[in-house]
């Protein structure tokens, strides 16, 4: 674990709890407010904090991997909504023992030039290009991002794609873990980022601000905290990804600054 104090589900209920003046309890080993609606709001208190964070950081914990078989004359591949929230990179791969002995990525265009250049199967061979088709709008289950081929597939390749997911959510600690000991990696290298967008969220609640009545003060002072925090964290981030200064994982020199 880092150096700095990671949060479990537990602390961080405890952690909001003091800072919005709310009482806590412990039912089964798991923390929770005392008043009734902001017990049940604790989901979208972390949905809110943690999608921004994920949003703001492009962190590199989320990024992964997932390889598929095409189908040979199917120029729409359909890939799993669920699987990636953001789609990096896709290549033809050639297995051998689950091992990847060959890839050749495949470069993204617009739709459009796929059709007027492989607008049908006497082009097909192996896909070279691929464009994001559009989703087919299912329900959660049965929804799909569905990716341009050109060529079409004349056979089932392996295609690898490379993308982001959305990290787990803290909340799940309390209801499919150990909320004492399980922590996510926002919780763990970024619980004070994790506070701050949390306490966005619970002064909104406590205080019904908004732009122009009520009490935005405590709100605007914990966004201006996050903001500051959120520099940091970019940066961090940035360097882990091997995008820090001179595209390396060093952080940006004061006295100077190596070419890209």
């Amino acid at each position: 674990m880092p150096s700095l104090n990671p949060l479990s589900f537990n602390a961080w209920v405890q952690t909001i709890g003091s800072m919005a003046v709310a009482q806590t309890q412990e039912t089964s080993g798991v923390y929770g407010f005392v008043d009734a609606p902001l017990q049940q709001i604790l989901p979208q208190i972390l949905s809110y904090a943690e999608g921004r964070i994920q949003r703001d950081l492009d962190m590199l914990s989320s990024q992964t991997s997932n390889t598929y078989t095409l189908t040979a004359g199917q120029a729409v591949f359909p890939l799993p909504v669920g699987d990636f929230l953001t789609v990096q990179t896709l290549e033809i791969v050639q297995l051998s023992s689950g091992t990847v002995v060959n890839s050749s990525p495949l470069v993204p265009v617009s739709k459009e030039f796929i059709q007027n250049c492989y607008g049908g199967m006497a082009q097909a061979g192996t896909p070279r290009y691929a464009a994001m088709y559009g989703d087919n709008f299912g329900s959660e289950e049965d929804s799909f991002t569905n990716i341009l081929l050109g060529p079409p597939p004349n056979y089932g390749y392996s295609l690898r794609v490379t993308g982001t997911q959305c990290a787990p959510s803290l909340f799940t600690n309390a209801s499919n873990g150990p909320a004492d000991t399980a922590y996510t990696y926002i919780s763990a290298y970024y619980p004070d980022l994790l506070v701050m967008a949390s306490m966005i969220f619970v002064s909104a609640y406590q205080r019904n601000f908004s732009a122009g009545s009520d009490s935005p003060d405590m709100g605007q002072s914990y966004e201006k905290q996050y903001q500051a925090l959120r520099l940091g964290a970019i940066a961090l981030e940035n360097r882990r990804k091997q995008e820090g200064s001179g595209w390396s994982s060093y952080s940006t020199p004061t006295a100077a600054t190596p070419t890209r």
